[in-house]
């Protein structure tokens, strides 16, 4: 059984790219390599599913990515498919042999000194209404949780001070009723009457741009962008990292996770449960610094 057909089967009949025929030849000898190192005797014919797996599990072992270790078991199954199909093998080995799942990436949040620095330094704003709106949109993000689309959605309506509440408008137009305290109090009714001074009012929204019309997403991505600039250097600064450290900022300091998906509006609490992930991360920082044997 020939690699060497399999790889010309690649270029002349499904016309395959040549580093993709490439890419699949240096994952199929890397693997002939394996189980030839392993059993001198073994051939392609004779190899079996454990062989397989053996062989993804030392590709992990020498610190391959699971993409790197799924991109070469696409390889090999190819190569046992094309060989079935051409009655080369009686069975294929690869069938059913499950790839290592990638690893989701920890949500990203600004520390919570780090916000409060912000937040409450007087030297991070200006006077400008633009100013006072753009402190108000950082304050609405991070003491909510709410997400982007849910902030330009919000009108007057929405905003309840007798009951310290939002109504919020989340995905598939689901509504969920969202708490807030006093800051956030303060710092909407101060924009809330400057908007109504400085710009005209064009429709119900409660956030505005200059001419007075909702404002669109770009432009809350971009003041966001351009705020959290203010105090860290992290690459990722958006509306949604403002999520995150809301989220992980209200477990960290003793919310249940029930509590915090309802406040998100996640439909099931396994969705939440990554910032449970990240809050240990940070608790295993600070024992690692803390602890003298650590």
């Amino acid at each position: 059984m020939k690699v060497e057909d399999f790889l010309n089967y690649l270029r002349y009949e499904r016309n395959r790219s040549e580093l993709t025929v490439t890419n699949y030849e240096r994952s199929l000898k890397d693997f002939e390599s394996y189980f030839k190192n392993r059993e001198s005797q073994l051939s392609w014919e004779s190899v079996d599913s454990d062989i397989i797996r053996d062989w993804m599990e030392s590709l992990m072992d020498k610190g391959d990515m699971a993409s790197t270790v799924n991109n070469k078991l696409s390889a090999v199954r190819s190569f046992f498919r094309f060989a079935l199909a051409r009655k080369m093998v009686t069975a294929d080995p690869s069938y059913n042999i499950q790839g290592p799942k990638k690893k989701k990436p920890l949500p990203q949040f600004v520390r919570e000194s780090e916000m409060d620095r912000l937040i409450d330094l007087p030297q991070m704003w200006g006077d400008s209404f633009e100013d006072l709106r753009a402190r108000t949109i950082i304050i609405l993000f991070y003491e909510t949780g709410i997400r982007l689309a849910e902030l330009v959605g919000l009108n007057d309506a929405d905003v309840d001070f007798t009951m310290h509440q939002l109504k919020v408008t989340g995905k598939r137009n689901k509504q969920r009723i969202v708490p807030f305290g006093n800051e956030l109090e303060t710092a909407l009714k101060e924009y809330m009457r400057q908007r109504d001074s400085t710009v005209p009012r064009v429709d119900e929204a409660l956030v505005v741009d200059d001419k007075g019309c909702r404002i669109g997403r770009s432009r809350v991505q971009n003041i966001v962008r351009r705020e959290l600039s203010k105090t860290t250097t992290m690459k990722k600064r958006s509306p949604h990292v403002l999520r995150h450290s809301f989220a992980t900022a209200m477990l960290n300091n003793g919310a249940g996770l029930e509590a915090v998906r309802k406040l998100l509006g996640h439909e099931s609490v396994a969705t939440t449960e990554i910032y449970t992930h990240t809050t240990f991360e940070q608790l295993k920082k600070v024992y690692e610094n803390a602890h003298p044997r650590a």
